[in-house]
């Protein structure tokens, strides 16, 4: 399934796509006092140009619109994002409902450029991250991410309605060029391990494994041949030093019969 952006109509009556906001955006920059997490998925939905009923989906799967959610892994909120993902994309509050749905957006908006509107692609790489997408091919042979993406899109078409709660949005005065240093660090560390990734392969890592064995299995045996060697060696000289306490043997290779 491929999705299309969010468009509008003006007072005109054209149409109009909604723009995506700039890639370092900082979230707590939106001087805004109150919202309904409704009100939030359509400012979502208009400044990302992804389906409303999409977003919604994605937070029902991940948390069930509950704010103060953390899984076991770290993640925040309600769409769950982690710390590095959630510094990266300009929030700085991952429990700040407004933040944390647009921050969600924002990610999976990239996702949906990056894999040409395809959702179940989106979904995956969200889940399970676009390095392992891009290592499978596909959606990863992950139970736990295939079941989300079945779940997710089956929210998507049935449709999911969110709770009737307006929450208070903790907007401050950063600009989107603040990001911490320790985002830097990490998106670099992340860029570096997806082009490590694209030049050495799931294949390339079984190849290695395999070869990486042979070698651990040669230099057993070659050890093993060595020390029997020195074993052999050992047994032949106690063998000469028993022939030299032998009077007897010593006489008869001696000629002394």
């Amino acid at each position: 399934m491929r999705v299309n952006g969010v468009q509008s109509t003006d007072s005109t009556g054209t149409q109009t796509t909604a723009p995506v906001a700039a890639q370092n955006e900082d979230f707590s920059s939106y001087l805004q006092t109150t919202a309904s997490l409704e009100q939030i998925f359509d400012e979502a939905a208009r400044t990302y140009n992804v389906p409303k009923n999409l977003i919604k989906a994605i937070a029902k799967a991940e948390s069930d619109f509950r704010p103060d959610a953390t899984s076991k892994a770290g993640a925040q909120g309600i769409m769950q994002l982690m710390p590095a993902t959630a510094r990266e994309l300009g929030v700085t509050d991952a429990y700040d409902p407004y933040q944390n749905i647009m921050g969600g957006t924002k990610y999976i908006s990239q996702m949906l450029a990056k894999y040409d509107g395809d959702v179940s692609l989106a979904l995956a790489a969200y889940n399970a991250g676009s390095n392992n997408v891009a290592k499978y091919g596909g959606i990863p042979p992950f139970k736990e991410t295939q079941n989300y993406v079945v779940k997710v899109t089956q929210y998507m078409n049935e449709g999911v309605s969110a709770p009737n709660a307006s929450y208070s949005v903790n907007a401050g005065t950063a600009g989107g060029s603040n990001v911490a240093a320790a985002s830097v660090e990490e998106a670099e560390e992340s860029y570096y391990q997806g082009i490590l990734e694209q030049l050495f392969s799931y294949e390339d890592y079984l190849k290695f494994i395999d070869l990486y064995t042979k070698i651990q299995e040669a230099q057993q045996e070659k050890a093993e041949e060595e020390e029997e060697k020195q074993q052999e060696q050992s047994d032949s000289y106690r063998a000469y030093q028993d022939l030299s306490y032998n009077p007897v043997a010593m006489n008869l290779l001696g000629g002394g019969f």
